[in-house]
C-alpha cells in the first residue's frame, strides 16, 4: 500500500483536550435538541421517526402504465405527503405499494395492537388519491382498465399499518448491540489489553451518540435502515481502533525505553496512510450515495458518511486517549502498590507478551 506521509509527527493525543471538547459539544448540542423540542410547546418528537416507527396507511395502486417511483414520489411532495415508502410488487408490475405516515389529528386504535384507525386509513387514501389524480383518473376497483380507457389508476385496497419496528423488536435490537459490544470488549481485552477494550467500546458508544445527534438536530428520518447503519458504523470503528491498538502493541517490544504515550502517538501517524486511504473511499462512496442514492437511501447514506467520518475520528480523538488515560492511572497505582516498579510489572496483555508496564508521560 502507497505510504502517503512519510516521517509524519503530529502530536494527536497533545491535542486530545481539544478534539473531546469538540465530542462533548456536538453530544450536548444533540441533547439539548433531544430535550427542548420534546419539552416546547407544540414542539416536534426528539426523533423524526419514519413509518417503520410511527405506522401509518398502507395503499394498494394498479396502474394501466406504472410511472417511475421518483414520478410517484413526486406527486406525493407536491400533495404534502412526505416520508413515504414506496414499494413495487415482484408478482404484479403494474401494481405499486405506498406508505404514508400518521396524519396528524387523526385517532389511533386504543386496543394494545400497534396499529392506526380505520378513520386514519381513509384519510390517508384520500390523501394519496389527490396525489395520483396528477397521473389521470382514478378506475373504480370493480372494474377494469378495458371498460374505463380515460382512466390511469385504481386503488384495489388499503390498510392500516402498525410500527414494524415495535417496542419488543427495538428493544431486542438494542440487547443485540449491547451483547456484540461486550464480545468486543472481551476479544480486545483478550487479545490486547483491557484498557484497549475500555476505549474502543467508549469510542462506539460515542459514535452511536453522535449519529443520534446529527439526526436530532437536523431532523433526518429516523427507520430500519439507519439502524443497519448504525450496526454498520460499529463494526467499522472498531476495526479502525484495532489497526492502532494492533501497531501498539508491535511497537512496545522494540521501544522499551519509550512513554506509552509517544509509542501511542507515533503508531497513529504511522498508520495514518492506512486510514486515510481506507476512510476516503468509504466516504466518498457514502458521499455518492448521498447525492445520487434518492430519497430512499438518503437516511442510509446520511448516517454512515456521518458514522465513517466520527468513527475515523473517535479512533484518534476518544479511543485511543481513554487507553493511554486508564494505562496511566494502572500504572500509578501500581507504583504505590510495588516499591520497585520496573522489577516485573508487566502489561495486561500486550497478545500475552513479557512487556513491562512504562509509565505515561504529557
Amino acid at each position: 500500500m502507497n505510504n502517503l506521509f512519510q516521517n509524519i509527527k503530529f502530536d494527536w493525543l497533545g491535542r486530545r483536550k481539544i478534539f473531546i471538547a469538540i465530542s462533548i459539544f456536538i453530544m450536548l448540542a444533540g441533547l439539548a435538541s433531544a430535550v427542548g423540542r420534546n419539552m416546547s410547546p407544540g414542539g416536534t418528537d426528539a426523533f423524526n421517526l419514519g413509518v417503520d416507527f410511527r405506522g401509518g396507511t398502507m395503499v394498494t395502486v394498479k396502474f394501466r402504465e406504472r410511472p417511475s417511483e421518483d414520478d410517484i414520489r413526486g406527486a406525493l411532495n407536491a400533495a404534502n405527503i412526505s416520508d413515504a415508502v414506496i414499494q413495487s410488487s415482484t408478482n404484479k408490475p403494474d401494481e405499486v405499494l405506498i406508505k404514508i405516515p400518521l396524519i396528524e389529528g387523526s385517532t389511533a386504535t386504543a386496543d394494545g395492537v400497534e396499529g392506526v384507525s380505520q378513520e386514519q386509513v381513509q384519510s390517508g387514501a384520500a390523501r394519496v388519491r389527490t396525489a395520483l389524480d396528477k397521473f389521470g383518473k382514478e378506475a373504480e376497483p370493480n372494474t377494469s382498465f378495458d371498460e374505463r380507457p380515460d382512466t390511469a389508476y385504481m386503488i384495489v385496497g388499503t390498510d392500516s399499518v402498525g410500527a414494524i419496528a415495535g417496542a419488543q423488536l427495538r428493544n431486542q435490537a438494542v440487547m443485540a448491540t449491547l451483547l456484540g459490544l461486550v464480545g468486543i470488549l472481551f476479544y480486545i481485552a483478550f487479545r490486547y489489553d483491557w484498557t484497549y477494550a475500555a476505549g474502543a467500546v467508549i469510542a462506539v458508544f460515542h459514535d452511536v451518540l453522535m449519529v443520534l445527534a446529527f439526526f436530532s438536530v437536523f431532523q433526518w428520518e429516523v427507520n430500519l435502515t439507519v439502524i443497519a447503519a448504525i450496526l454498520t458504523i460499529v463494526g467499522f470503528s472498531v476495526n479502525d481502533s484495532i489497526v492502532i491498538f494492533d501497531r501498539v502493541r508491535e511497537n512496545i517490544p522494540l521501544r522499551r525505553n519509550d512513554t506509552l504515550f509517544d509509542i501511542t502517538n507515533d503508531s497513529i501517524n504511522q498508520t495514518l496512510s492506512r486510514t486515510i486511504i481506507t476512510s476516503g473511499l468509504v466516504i466518498l462512496s457514502v458521499l455518492s450515495l448521498v447525492i445520487f442514492g434518492g430519497e430512499v437511501l438518503r437516511s442510509f447514506s446520511l448516517a454512515l458518511l456521518v458514522g465513517v467520518t466520527l468513527g475515523t475520528y473517535s479512533t484518534i480523538a476518544i479511543a485511543s486517549p481513554i487507553a493511554i488515560w486508564w494505562q496511566g492511572k494502572l500504572g500509578e497505582a501500581r507504583v504505590k502498590e510495588v516499591l520497585v516498579p520496573q522489577m516485573g510489572e508487566k502489561m495486561a496483555s500486550a497478545s500475552r507478551r513479557s512487556v513491562t508496564r512504562r509509565p505515561v508521560t504529557r
